[in-house]
């Protein structure tokens, strides 16, 4: 005998597997930035890709804050390596650091100020192992960190640093103030490209991270506005 009860369980349940295979769609964060407004080890902002190696990575991004102690920038972890790549600022040494697969180059004597918008933009090629920063467009020299590719299930955080894959949050290295215009290349961007990036000129967005086409996941009190423009 037909049990329509029986029907209607499977449609629910159709309708169940098609929400849950719905991902988020990319959302265009042009012109806007994350406020990142409080000191915490919970709320933070993860970025999604689907690649999972790396042999060469560029990452730009601006970010503006008043913080006087270490925070991180940008923080991606894999299973095997907590700071297989972490952009972080060291207060106490008045440094930028670039962290790749826990091998670190630092990055001293730069002219990184409080409340001002900075552009950082960070480069790595894993066939010579080299690092190479760049801060508002003015480049440091290449440092040696690895020649060992980044591979695994990453998980890409701003907002906090990452002691563990996924977590291992210290309120105490939480990034406070704004950040936009994040961007992932899976190659190295040239110095006119950077240039562009750093002059808001016309170039080429991330292939593997575009703020024009941004899938991501707010967790906490991460809050999303119009970018702050300085007036003429």
């Amino acid at each position: 005998m037909h049990n329509p009860g029986t029907d209607f369980k499977m449609l629910l349940l159709i309708v169940l597997v098609m929400l849950g295979g719905c991902a988020a769609s990319p959302q265009d964060l042009s012109g806007k930035m994350f406020i990142f407004p409080q000191e915490s080890n919970s709320h933070y902002v993860k970025l999604i890709t689907t690649k999972q190696l790396f042999k060469t990575i560029t990452i730009c991004h601006r970010s503006f804050s008043d913080l006087k102690r270490d925070y991180a920038l940008f923080s991606l972890a894999t299973p095997s390596f907590s700071n297989d790549f972490l952009i972080f600022w060291d207060a106490t040494n008045k440094e930028l650091e670039a962290h790749i697969r826990d091998r670190k180059a630092e990055y001293g004597g730069l002219d990184y100020k409080l409340n001002t918008w900075h552009a950082v933009c960070t480069t790595w090629d894993s066939d010579s192992g080299l690092v190479q920063l760049w801060l508002d467009g003015q480049l440091s020299l290449k440092k040696f960190v690895t020649t060992a590719p980044i591979t695994g299930d990453n998980i890409i955080v701003l907002g906090q640093e990452q002691d563990s894959h996924g977590g291992g949050f210290n309120a105490k290295q939480s990034f406070v103030g704004v950040m936009s215009d994040v961007h992932m290349w899976d190659y190295i961007l040239s110095p006119c490209e950077i240039h562009k990036y750093v002059d808001e000129l016309n170039f080429s967005p991330g292939n593997v991270l575009s703020w024009s086409a941004l899938d991501f996941n707010i967790v906490g009190k991460v809050l999303i506005d119009e970018k702050m423009q300085t007036c003429h």
